[in-house]
């Protein structure tokens, strides 16, 4: 099942520079056929965190958007947490990685990797790292 790039329900945006990194790390470790699965766990010190992975396991009840030339998917549980982000790749002096920037948080670890949502935030689980 393919969902167009941005819909009413679900707008993920995933930048041009995250989609080359993704493709030059298929690229390197020759997997053609994978796609980047963006998802989200409990744990971290904010009650959730973000993953990313290379996948080739695509499921009936994933959503999948394809963009800038790469295919990405999220599962069924973790859209609602995932809805109106940015996936970005940033290169800096000390650093480079992926950054998701997320409207739905309300509460976040310094590392940026770690959140709670509006829907899941109770008064003893948003204060972050503390």
């Amino acid at each position: 099942m393919t969902f167009p790039e941005q819909t009413t329900t679900t707008q993920v945006t995933f930048t041009q520079p995250a989609a080359d990194a993704v493709r030059d790390v298929i690229a390197q470790k020759n997997l053609q056929g994978y796609a980047l699965r963006l998802f989200v766990s409990g744990g971290g010190c904010s009650g959730f965190q973000y993953g990313l992975a290379l996948d080739n396991n695509i499921r009936a009840e994933d959503l999948i958007i394809e963009t800038n030339g790469i295919r990405l998917v999220i599962d069924e549980v973790s859209i609602k947490y995932l809805q109106g982000v940015t996936v970005d790749y940033v290169e800096g002096m000390t650093t480079s990685g992926f950054k998701i920037i997320n409207p739905n948080v309300v509460s976040s670890c310094g590392c940026g990797q770690s959140f709670s949502s509006s829907d899941d935030c109770s008064s003893d689980r948003c204060a972050g790292c503390g």
